[in-house]
C-alpha cells in the first residue's frame, strides 16, 4: 500500500498513491491510537479527512466512551446550517459513530464567552490525537499566515481567498461567513500526537514549505516543528516537491 516512508526534519512522512489509500493509512494510525487508550480525538472538517471518516464509519470502533473536539466553526452559522462544521461532522461521522461528548465551537455565541468556554474544554479534555489538514498557504485550522504561534482559541477574520473559495457553497456572496472561531496554534501543539493529511498538487508548495523552511509565523504549519510526534500523509501530487 505504501509507496514511501521518510523522516524529513523531524516529521514522519508517508507517501501513498492516492487520497483513498491515504484514508486507509490514516485510519490505521487512528485505530492504533484508539487501541493504546486515546480518549480525546481532535477532528478537522473539509474534504481532506473525508476518506479517513469513511474508514471510521465502516469500522467496528465504538466511541461512546470517547470525546471529540473540533478545530473550528464559522461565526454566525447555527449548528444545523448545512455549511456549518457541526453539520458536516454530524453528516460525515457523528450520526453513525456518536461520541460520548462532541465539542464544536458555537458560531452564534458571544465572542468572549465562547473563547473562554472552548479554552476551558481543551484544558479539561487534552487531545490525544489531532487530525489536521493544511491550506495552500500552509495555514492549519483557520490560523492564517501571521498568526501568533502562542495563540489559543480566537476569532479569525477570514481571508479574501477563503471567502472567495467558499462562495460556491452559498446562494449569495453576502451569506458567506467573514469570521470563524478557531483553535490557536498553541492549542493544536498541545495534542500528544498529530496526524496531518494533504492531497493534491495545490498542497505541494505548502508541504514543501512546512518541511523545509525555518519556523516562521508567515508559514503557520512550520509551528509543527516544535512537536515531537507528527505524521504527515501525502498523495503523490502533494509530495511532488519533496527533495529526493
Amino acid at each position: 500500500m505504501l509507496r514511501d516512508i521518510r523522516e524529513i526534519n523531524g516529521f514522519k512522512v508517508v507517501i501513498v498513491e492516492n487520497e483513498r489509500l491515504g484514508g486507509k493509512v490514516a485510519f490505521d494510525l487512528f485505530q492504533e491510537a484508539y487501541d493504546k487508550g486515546a480518549t480525546v480525538f481532535g477532528l478537522a472538517t473539509g474534504s481532506t479527512p473525508e476518506t479517513l471518516y469513511e474508514q471510521i464509519r465502516s469500522s467496528d470502533l465504538d466511541f461512546t466512551d470517547r470525546v471529540s473536539v473540533n478545530l473550528d466553526e464559522y461565526v454566525g452559522l447555527p449548528g444545523n446550517h448545512e455549511q456549518s462544521y457541526r453539520y458536516f461532522m454530524e453528516e460525515k461521522l457523528f450520526n453513525e459513530k456518536p461520541f460520548n461528548k462532541s465539542f464544536v465551537p458555537d458560531g452564534l455565541a458571544d465572542e468572549e464567552e465562547e473563547i473562554k468556554r472552548y479554552n476551558k474544554i481543551l484544558e479539561q479534555y487534552p487531545v490525544d490525537l489531532q487530525v489536521l489538514g493544511i491550506g495552500s498557504n500552509a495555514h492549519i485550522a483557520f490560523n492564517e499566515p501571521g498568526t501568533s504561534f502562542a495563540a489559543l482559541t480566537h476569532k479569525v477574520k477570514l481571508t479574501d481567498e477563503t471567502i472567495e473559495a467558499n462562495k460556491r457553497f452559498f446562494e449569495k456572496e453576502e451569506d458567506v461567513p467573514k469570521y470563524a472561531y478557531s483553535m490557536g496554534i498553541a492549542s493544536i501543539l498541545r495534542a500528544k500526537q498529530i496526524l496531518l493529511l494533504a492531497y493534491g498538487k495545490e498542497k505541494a508548495q505548502a508541504i514543501h514549505d512546512m518541511l523545509y523552511s525555518d519556523k516562521t509565523e508567515e508559514i503557520p504549519a512550520t509551528a509543527l516543528k516544535d512537536h515531537s510526534d507528527v505524521t504527515v500523509i501525502l498523495d503523490k501530487e502533494a509530495a511532488s516537491l519533496l527533495k529526493d
